[in-house]
């Protein structure tokens, strides 16, 4: 009661410090969106973040922030990894990537602190950050003829991969705009992404952008079938035409028949027999403990002493041709880890995933989000790369926050530009 009289005696107290909460809680969110592209700035920017979200309130809103979908999922996920340490092994002179996968806990505060004020400052400090490395690609590529950007420490790998995400993004909302000259800038600004991620040696990543953007056209246009057609056939073009002119392309193409022929001879150590090898690995580690897996940390430990000796020692020599840290699929890697459980809480990650796309009215971009990461981990430890899971996680968050607003105002899953 006391506390009470106090308070109301001076509310510009309460004012105060409800606007300097949220001035710390912008800063911390526009940091965010430009350290996330600096390896050495993102644990600052957690640590800010984090800290952001507590000062606003965040563990007193923490038990209606789990019934989000993805929040549920990804503490289910990292909650598991690190339970698994118990039955596994954590080795200071292994590499341990699978402490990236923590990293999915930054969405928790992130999401938390989005609001309709705040959003703007997210999605500008977002694009910046974006930007700067796109155009620094750019030039590394066509000025340099070099891959990914170096400058912030990112392969052609993880930069393939944020052109995957952008291209999506870009082109499911020039596919919602209300005014034609949006949409057809959005289209623009796709075409001009994919074009790029031509150029990119990431065939697998590449692959997997085409097949959820043709997912997003399908799930987009198919009440509309002379637009999904007219729509359709513009993509294939434009993907026929870069390929054409794309020699990095086609250097790609013909190393997949040279690699093919490599295996049947019974040489594993280029990029297909590897990925090949270390499957044929990860899956007889998984068969051996298929229930809980190898523990967390220890399928690195388990891959060096088993392939001196698995299959009378056939992979023996791929240590020389590459350095193995993991199974290059994100299902083998949480198999080995966590075997079926693990597996079986990665789908539970996916699904809750696209969970929060569905309920904020999402569902056409959530479906092709979560095909691009579920094919891009087939050939890959697509969530194990530097700063990706990072950016889709900030993509979900902002969109969801987005749409969000929109739907105070107007009931339609549209977005007016």
């Amino acid at each position: 009661m006391a506390e009470n009289r106090v308070g109301s005696l001076f509310p510009g107290e309460n004012v105060l410090a409800y606007g300097w909460r949220d001035l710390f809680a912008r800063c911390a969110l526009i940091f965010f969106g430009i350290a996330l592209w600096q390896k050495w700035s993102l644990f600052y920017a957690f640590f800010l973040l984090t800290l952001a979200w507590v000062i606003d309130g965040g563990l007193q809103k923490f038990g209606q922030l789990v019934k989000e979908p993805l929040v549920f999922g990804v503490l289910t996920f990292c909650g598991l990894l690190a339970l698994g340490l118990l039955w596994g092994e954590y080795a200071e002179a292994g590499q341990n990537k699978w402490k990236k996968y923590f990293i999915f806990l930054t969405f928790i505060p992130f999401f938390a602190l989005l609001n309709k004020p705040r959003l703007f400052w997210a999605i500008a400090a977002f694009l910046v950050g974006y930007v700067s490395v796109l155009t620094a690609g750019i030039y590394q590529w066509f000025v340099l003829g070099e891959q990914g950007v170096p400058f912030f420490e990112i392969s052609y790998l993880a930069y393939s991969a944020m052109l995957g995400i952008g291209i999506l993004l870009v082109f499911y909302i020039g596919s919602i705009c209300q005014t034609r000259k949006m949409a057809m800038l959005c289209w623009f600004i796709a075409f001009l992404l994919l074009f790029l991620q031509f150029n990119q040696n990431a065939r697998s990543l590449l692959l997997a952008t085409v097949f959820a953007l043709l997912l997003l056209i399908f799930l987009r246009y198919r009440t509309e079938v002379k637009l999904l057609f007219g729509v359709f056939a513009s993509i294939m073009a434009a993907i026929f035409l870069f390929a054409m002119s794309s020699p990095i392309f086609q250097e790609r193409l013909v190393l997949i028949g040279s690699d093919l022929k490599a295996m049947v001879e019974g040489n594993y150590s280029t990029s297909l027999g590897y990925r090949y090898a270390i499957w044929d690995i990860g899956m007889h580690g998984i068969a051996e403990k298929p229930l809980l897996g190898h523990g967390t940390g220890r399928p690195e430990v388990y891959f060096e002493e088993t392939i001196q000796t698995y299959k009378n020692g056939l992979y023996k020599g791929l240590p020389e041709f590459h350095k193995t840290s993991h199974y290059h699929n994100d299902w083998i890697e949480i198999g080995m880890h966590l075997g079926g459980l693990g597996i079986l809480t990665l789908a539970l990650l996916m699904w809750s995933w696209y969970r929060t796309f569905k309920i904020h009215r999402l569902s056409v971009f959530g479906a092709a989000l979560i095909c691009y990461v579920f094919l891009a981990g087939l050939s890959d430890t697509f969530l194990l790369y530097n700063r990706i899971p990072i950016l889709l996680l900030a993509v979900t968050a902002m969109a969801v926050c987005w749409q969000r607003s929109v739907s105070e105002m107007r009931p339609v899953n549209v977005i007016k530009v």
